[in-house]
C-alpha cells in the first residue's frame, strides 16, 4: 500500500493585498505540499482559482511551481478554458512549455452542457491530433457545470496512450469501479477528489487522491494511506474525522484553506478572487476549533504537523 498511494494536492493561489499573485508565498506552498507527503502537484486548478486568472497568470503560476519543485515531483496544470478548441490547443502547448509533466483538460470546457458525449469525443480527438505527444489528463471540474466522463469514453481515452491522469469527482464507488475496469492495462490512472470515498476507491485500484483536504490536514491523509485498515481504531478515528469535517472545510473555500495556512504559521493573505463571502466571528471560531481538533488528534497519534 505504501508504494501504491499517491497524492496530487490541488494547489492554492496566494494573493497580496492589492490582488496580485504572491509568488513568494506560492513557493512556500510548494515546499509545504512536498513536505507533507505529496507525490505530485496540481497547479492552476479550481482550488487555484483558475477561472479568475488571466492566461499569463496561469502560465506564471505553473512556471513558478515547476521551477520551485526542481524535478522532485511531477507537475500538472490545466490547459483548456472556453469552447474554442483551437485556442485550447494553443494554450495546452504553452502550458506544457513551462515544464509540466501533463496538461489537464477540463471536461466541461470541451463540450457545452447541452452537447452529447459524441461532441466531447470529437473535440478531444481534435486536441489529440494537434498536440503531438504531450501527456494529457482530464479533470471533472464541477464549475461552471460538472461533466462526468463515462467509463466508455474513459476507456477510449486510455487506449489512445496519451492520457495519464483523471481527477474523478463522481463521488460514487460503483462508478469508480467501472472506470477502473475501463482503463485497466493503460497508463491512465484515477485520482479521487472525494475524501469520503477516497480510501475505499484506492483499495479498489484508484491510484490516489487529488483532494482539497490536502490544504487542511494532509498529515492525517498520509497516516491513513499507510494504515488503510479501517478496522484499526486509529485509522477509523482519522477516517471519521476527515469525513465529518469535509463539508465544513468547503465553506468559504478556498479562503478557509488560506486561513488554515495562517493557523500553521504561514504569512499568507486570506484574499481570494473567487466570490465566497466573508468570515463572521462564529466562522473564525469554527475553524479555530477545527484546527485545534486536528492538532489534538495528531498529537494523540504522534503525527508531526507541518509548521511554517
Amino acid at each position: 500500500m505504501k508504494s501504491h498511494f499517491q497524492s496530487y494536492p490541488v494547489m492554492l493561489t496566494p494573493f497580496i493585498v492589492n490582488g496580485e499573485i504572491d509568488f513568494n508565498a506560492l513557493r512556500q506552498l510548494v515546499e509545504y505540499y512536498v513536505a507533507t507527503g505529496s507525490t505530485g502537484l496540481f497547479a492552476n486548478c479550481l482550488s487555484s482559482e483558475m477561472f479568475q486568472l488571466t492566461d499569463e497568470e496561469r502560465i506564471q503560476i505553473t512556471k513558478t511551481v515547476v521551477d520551485q519543485v526542481k524535478g522532485r515531483q511531477k507537475v500538472l496544470s490545466t490547459g483548456t478554458f472556453g469552447y474554442d478548441q483551437e485556442r485550447n490547443i494553443d494554450f495546452i502547448k504553452r502550458i506544457h512549455g513551462t515544464g509540466t509533466y501533463a496538461v489537464i483538460m477540463n471536461s466541461n470546457q470541451l463540450a457545452m452542457q447541452s452537447e452529447s458525449d459524441e461532441v466531447l469525443k470529437k473535440n478531444m480527438d481534435q486536441i489529440l491530433a494537434s498536440t503531438g505527444d504531450i501527456p494529457l489528463g482530464v479533470y471533472e471540474c464541477p464549475v461552471p457545470y460538472k461533466r462526468l466522463v463515462s467509463p466508455q469514453l474513459l476507456g477510449w481515452l486510455g487506449q489512445t496512450g496519451r492520457f495519464a491522469f483523471l481527477k474523478d469527482t463522481c463521488c460514487n464507488l460503483d462508478q469508480i469501479k467501472l472506470k477502473l475496469q475501463a482503463v485497466e492495462g493503460t497508463r491512465l490512472q484515477i485520482y479521487n477528489a472525494n475524501i469520503s470515498t477516497g480510501m475505499s476507491s484506492i483499495q479498489f485500484g484508484a491510484k490516489g487522491l487529488a483532494s482539497t483536504a490536502s490544504n487542511f490536514y494532509p498529515e492525517l491523509i498520509q497516516y491513513l494511506a499507510q494504515n488503510p485498515n479501517l478496522e484499526n481504531k486509529e485509522s477509523n478515528k482519522i477516517n471519521t474525522f476527515i469525513t465529518l469535517m469535509d463539508s465544513l472545510i468547503h465553506e468559504y473555500y478556498p479562503m478557509s484553506a488560506k486561513y488554515f495556512m495562517q493557523l500553521r504559521g504561514m504569512k499568507i493573505s486570506t484574499l481570494t478572487r473567487t466570490p465566497v463571502g466573508h468570515f463572521t466571528h462564529q466562522d473564525f471560531v469554527k475553524f479555530d476549533k477545527l484546527f485545534e481538533a486536528f492538532g489534538i488528534l495528531s498529537e494523540e497519534l504522534e503525527i508531526e504537523v507541518y509548521r511554517f
